[in-house]
C-alpha cells in the first residue's frame, strides 16, 4: 500500500539489533514474518512504509510481499527503533527506574517522553488531548502564538505540599505568573522576552487592534456581510497567525498540552501552508491525523466486521421471507455436512470439482422440491 497515513508498527531487535540500521515492521509481519522473534512496540507512527524484507534485513524475506523496494527513503526513523525512549533514552518499560511515570508522545516527532522530562508537570490525562515536546516547540517556534489563546495550562506544584505528593491545578493570571518567576530566579530572562515579543508584535495602530477579533478579521465589517461571503473574507483575506503575533506572548523552554479541536484553530492561509510545508509540519491541519482518528476509525471497521452478513439479511426480510431463508439455510448445512462426512470417512482429498458437483445436485434438488410444492393461505 505504500505509505500508511498512520498504523501500528513493531521493530524487531532480532533482525536488526543494535549497531545496524533501524528499520520498521507492520503488525501483519509482526505475526508473519517475526513471530518468534524480539520485538519493540513503537505503536503508531505517520507516513511509514513497512521494511520487512528489505536491504535492511540481511537474511530475511518478508513472507506476504517478498518483492520489496531496497529502501523506503520517505520513512523517518528515531531511538524508538531501537528500544529508546524519551531524552534519557532508556527503555520503556525500564527495570532501572523505579519512579511510576506516565509516557505522553509528541504529535509532531513521535517520540515518547516521560512525563517529568517535559520541562512541565502535565495537565491530568483526560484534560488534554495531545503534546509537543520542548525540542518540537522550539523547531515550531509558531505553536508559542496559539499556545497563549489554546494550549492547556500544565499543572503547578505548591511547594509546601511538594514533598507530600499532592498537585494543585492552579489557573494564574499574568501578574501572578510574574511573582512567581520572581521568586524563582527566571524573571530577567522572560522577562526580557516579553519585551522582544511587544517590541516586534506589537501592532501598529491601537484602534485597529480593537475592530479585529482573535482570527484576523473585522467582525463589525463581517457581520454585516452575508455568511458565505463573512466565510470567505475571513479565511483568505487575513491570517490568524500574524494577529496572534500581534499580541505579546512568551516564549518558554517546556512541552504544551493541547484540547481536541485545536487543529481547527490553525491559519489554513497561503503563507502558513506554506510555513507548514517548509517546517515538513503538514499534518498539524489534518485532524485525520490524530490518534485518537486512527482509533476510532479501528473501533468503526471491527464493528463492520463483527456484523454477521446472515443476521443482516434477515434484517432486511418479513417474517415469510425469514422462516424461508432459515429453512434453506439449515437445509445446506445438513447436507453438505453429510457430503463432506464421506470424504472424511473415507480418508480422501475434497477436491474443487466434488464441490461444484455437491452445489449442482443441490440446487436441482431445490428446484424440484419448489416445483411440486404449492403453498395456499386458509
Amino acid at each position: 500500500q505504500g505509505a500508511v497515513k498512520r498504523q501500528a508498527l513493531y521493530a524487531c531487535g532480532t533482525c536488526t539489533p543494535p549497531g545496524a540500521e533501524p528499520a520498521g515492521i507492520c503488525l501483519a509481519c509482526s505475526y508473519e514474518c517475526h513471530g518468534t522473534h524480539r520485538l519493540f512496540e513503537l505503536y503508531t507512527k505517520r507516513n511509514f512504509r513497512c521494511d520487512c524484507g528489505n536491504s535492511k534485513f540481511k537474511n530475511l524475506q518478508c513472507k506476504l510481499l517478498p518483492e520489496k523496494s531496497k529502501v523506503n527513503s520517505g520513512n523517518k526513523y528515531n531511538d524508538n527503533f531501537y528500544g529508546l525512549y524519551c531524552t534519557c533514552k532508556r527503555p520503556y518499560p525500564d527495570p532501572e527506574d523505579e519512579i511510576p511515570d506516565e509516557m505522553i508522545q509528541c504529535i509532531v516527532c513521535e517520540d515518547w517522553f516521560h512525563g517529568r522530562h517535559l520541562g512541565a508537570v502535565p495537565p491530568e490525562s483526560g484534560d488534554f488531548h495531545e503534546m509537543v515536546c520542548q525540542a518540537c516547540m522550539n523547531r515550531c517556534h509558531f505553536l508559542w502564538a496559539y499556545a497563549s489563546p489554546l494550549a492547556v495550562p500544565p499543572l503547578t506544584k505548591v511547594n509546601s505540599l511538594e514533598d507530600e505528593g499532592i498537585v494543585l491545578k492552579v489557573e494564574e493570571s499574568e501578574e501572578q505568573k510574574k511573582e512567581i518567576k520572581k521568586e524563582s530566579g527566571v524573571e530577567h530572562q522572560e522577562t526580557k522576552e516579553e519585551k522582544q515579543s511587544e517590541q516586534f508584535n506589537e501592532p501598529s495602530t491601537s484602534s485597529g487592534s480593537e475592530f479585529l477579533n482573535t482570527y484576523g478579521y473585522c467582525s463589525k465589517f463581517t457581520q454585516k456581510l452575508p455568511v458565505e461571503i463573512a466565510e470567505t473574507t475571513s479565511e483568505f483575506s487575513f491570517c490568524k497567525l500574524k494577529e496572534l503575533q500581534s499580541k505579546p506572548f512568551v516564549k518558554k523552554d517546556t512541552a504544551t498540552f493541547w484540547p481536541s479541536n485545536w487543529r481547527s484553530k490553525l491559519c489554513t492561509c497561503e503563507d502558513c501552508l506554506k510555513m507548514y510545508s517548509e517546517l515538513e509540519v503538514q499534518f498539524l491541519t489534518d485532524e485525520c491525523d490524530t490518534v485518537l482518528a486512527y482509533e476510532n476509525k479501528g473501533t468503526s471497521d471491527q464493528e463492520t466486521e463483527r456484523r454477521d452478513p446472515l443476521m443482516d439479511t434477515l434484517n432486511s426480510m418479513n417474517r415469510v421471507q425469514q422462516v424461508e431463508l432459515i429453512c434453506e439455510y439449515n437445509d445446506l448445512k445438513t447436507e453438505l455436512t453429510d457430503y463432506l462426512r464421506r470424504f472424511a470417512d473415507e480418508g480422501t482429498v475434497v477436491k474443487r470439482e466434488d464441490i461444484q458437483h455437491f452445489f449442482e445436485e443441490f440446487q436441482s434438488r431445490k428446484r424440484r422440491r419448489t416445483n411440486r410444492m404449492q403453498y395456499y393461505c386458509s
